[in-house]
C-alpha cells in the first residue's frame, strides 16, 4: 500500500501548500482553530520558488497541526498591504488571529521546522 500511496496519493495528505486570497483570508486564516503559517509569494519570484518547494517538503509532516497557505501578492494585494509585505517571499506565522512570527526571505528548512514546532505547540504549554 505504501507504494500505492507514493505513487498515486492514494490515501495520503496533499503535499502543498492551500492557497487563499484577499475574499478568504479571514475565515482560512485568522478565524482557523489551528495555527497558520502564510507564506506570501509571486510566481515571478525565484526565491519564492525554492521557498514553495521547502513548504512542499514539510506539508505533510504539520498535516493537521498548522495550516500552510500561500498567498500570490501580484492577485491579492489587499492583504499583502494589510500584512505591510514589502519583499517577498515572506513567512508570517499566525496564531490566535494573531502574528507570533515573521520572516523576509528564504527560510532554512531546519529554522522552518523550529518555527513551525513552536506555533504548533499546546496551549497547555504556552500558559506555563
Amino acid at each position: 500500500m505504501g507504494l500505492l500511496k507514493s505513487l498515486f496519493g492514494v490515501g495520503s495528505v496533499s503535499n502543498k501548500p492551500m492557497e487563499t486570497s484577499d475574499e478568504s483570508f479571514d475565515q482560512d486564516v485568522l478565524n482557523s482553530e489551528l495555527p497558520s503559517l502564510v507564506d506570501f509569494w509571486s510566481p515571478t519570484c525565484a526565491p519564492c520558488q525554492v521557498m514553495g518547494g521547502l513548504l512542499r517538503d514539510v506539508v505533510p509532516e504539520y498535516a493537521g497541526r498548522v495550516n500552510i497557505f500561500k498567498l500570490n501578492v501580484a492577485e491579492n494585494p489587499i492583504t499583502a498591504q494589510r500584512f505591510r509585505v514589502r519583499s517577498i517571499p515572506t513567512l508570517v506565522f499566525i496564531k490566535n488571529g494573531r502574528i507570533v512570527d515573521q520572516q523576509v526571505g528564504v527560510m532554512p528548512l531546519n529554522k522552518l521546522r523550529q518555527s513551525l514546532d513552536k506555533i504548533a505547540g499546546s496551549a497547555v504549554s504556552e500558559k506555563q
